[in-house]
């Protein structure tokens, strides 16, 4: 859904003087949607419009989800969440190439509009690819690709005369079930975001917020009628490319799998350490300095970003930020250690209990981690208490 052209900028030709075009009759609108592709960016799909005139050989995307790299503090920007993205106009005939190099499917809906509806499209859209009007600030629920070209559609044929039917859509779905619903071959990705993201992705989302997925646009448009004549608005769908089918490469290599294998050795040094009453203290360095690691990151995007989904993210609560100094200190226990380790386990039953009542859902992975660093934190307690009688 954020496909980047690197080269839009440098290799596309202008074969028309946009201002000053006339689009004929017979010139068309339409939505164009692309299906998952196999890197987790591509997951959620594409959309775009493209206005297609034979009589004056134009045939251009509009496309919202790009942006430049060249931006001033580029990564930061994007980390950020501060990044602005452009509309980008260009030769469908590009957009086609890449598409079907990377084999997503191709749909397209020629939306039924008069011609004076088709000019202020054109009109609109070569307005805001303007370099003065082309930027935005992306979010990925709220304003992004594919949320853009209902917003568009929207503007130009005004809201009083165009209904999306959007109770058509109600699934009663989160944000979190949306986003999990197209990464069935991202396991990685999915157990990331779910670390990234907040409890404010699990709230339900309305049937026009269920718009940021271009799935969503196509079947909001397939929907949509003039409000005041009841005539559909999408008057021809069409397959204009056709993913080749590939067999799916399986891993065992899942966060579950991993991580809970990696809970049953954590499981087996600490019933060693417990027999043989010493400790291995670089489990403890490890799991303090991760964890502390991770909380780094979910304060950072909670805190310190405009991401509006990394808000509210109790996953901070094990990836706890203080355990990253903290690791450094667990080589020789001190009296105050065993007061921090019980802190450490209030607040992972803390988490439990949100969990419980589904103020966030959190990914099913993280349960084995738990187990483990909530096992080793009881080992400490003993262990210091121990050593004190």
């Amino acid at each position: 859904m954020q496909q980047v052209f690197k080269y839009i900028f440098f290799l596309l030709p202008v074969f028309i003087t946009a201002q000053n075009l006339k689009l004929s009759d017979k010139a068309e609108v339409s939505v164009i949607t692309v299906g998952q592709g196999k890197n987790l960016y591509d997951s959620f799909g594409h959309s775009a419009i493209r206005i297609l005139d034979r009589e004056n050989r134009l045939d251009r995307v509009y496309n919202y989800g790009t942006y430049d790299f060249n931006t001033p503090n580029f990564y930061s920007k994007f980390a950020q969440g501060k990044l602005l993205y452009d509309l980008s106009s260009y030769p469908f005939y590009y957009f086609l190439r890449n598409y079907q190099q990377e084999n997503r499917t191709i749909t397209e809906q020629v939306l039924d509009l008069s011609t004076s509806e088709k000019q202020h499209f054109y009109n609109f859209l070569e307005n805001n690819a303007k370099p003065e009007n082309k930027k935005y600030l992306y979010d990925f629920f709220y304003d992004n690709c594919a949320t853009k070209i209902r917003d568009v559609t929207t503007n130009v044929l005004g809201k009083e005369n165009i209904d999306f039917k959007d109770e058509l859509l109600q699934e009663h779905k989160t944000f979190r079930d949306l986003i999990h619903q197209k990464l069935d071959e991202q396991p990685w990705g999915k157990f990331g975001i779910d670390l990234a993201l907040g409890s404010v992705i699990d709230k339900e989302a309305t049937t026009k917020e269920y718009t940021f997925l271009p799935e969503y646009i196509q079947k909001s448009f397939a929907n949509a009628v003039r409000a005041k004549v009841a005539v559909p608005l999408v008057k021809d769908t069409k397959i204009v490319f056709k993913k080749r089918e590939e067999q799916s490469k399986l891993s065992i290599f899942k966060p579950f799998l991993v991580f809970g294998f990696l809970a049953i050795l954590g499981l087996l040094i600490t019933i060693k350490d417990f027999k043989t009453k010493k400790r291995t203290k670089i489990i403890d360095f490890i799991i303090l300095f991760t964890t502390g690691i991770i909380g780094v990151l979910v304060f950072f995007l909670w805190f310190a970003t405009n991401h509006t989904a990394t808000k509210d993210n109790f996953n901070i609560l094990w990836a706890f930020l203080p355990n990253f100094f903290v690791a450094f200190t667990v080589f020789k226990f001190k009296k105050w250690h065993r007061y921090y380790f019980i802190l450490l386990i209030f607040l992972i039953l803390v988490l439990l209990i949100l969990s419980v009542f589904k103020i966030q859902v959190f990914h099913l992975a993280i349960f084995p981690i738990l187990l483990t660093i909530l096992i080793r934190y009881i080992f400490n307690i003993w262990y210091i208490s121990d050593k004190k009688s």
